[in-house]
């Protein structure tokens, strides 16, 4: 049986941007991507601290050490500029694997978005 997991999160980080004339996903930096195992074009679930609200979209890459974490399309109604979120990414593996998988976890600086 195969069940899903979460496999990589980015903590608490702040919204830089929302483009609403995009045609949708959410732009990350490519420094978060990579600590958090986070490949382009992966579904992920962003989760606003701010007022609730839960959004299913797709990842794409940021430039480096921009700390870049942008709302595009329809997503972009759903947050503000300095919303602060978390950004969840789940995968499906064997029950027995699941028991000792050990996701990514990643918590960068609140104010710069950026890994110390």
């Amino acid at each position: 049986m195969l069940i899903q997991v979460v496999k990589s999160k980015i903590h608490r980080v702040k919204v830089t941007q929302a483009d609403l004339n995009y045609i949708g996903s959410v732009t990350i930096d490519e420094d978060l991507m990579d600590a958090a195992n986070i490949v382009e074009g992966e579904r992920v679930q962003i989760v606003n601290i701010n007022n609730g609200e839960r959004i299913e979209t797709y990842v794409i890459k940021g430039d480096r050490q921009t700390g870049t974490i942008c709302l595009n399309g329809p997503a972009a109604r759903r947050v503000a500029v300095g919303d602060v979120i978390i950004i969840i990414g789940y995968g499906f593996m064997d029950f027995e694997e699941a028991k000792s998988f050990k996701p990514s976890l990643v918590f960068p600086n609140e104010e710069t978005n950026l890994i110390d």
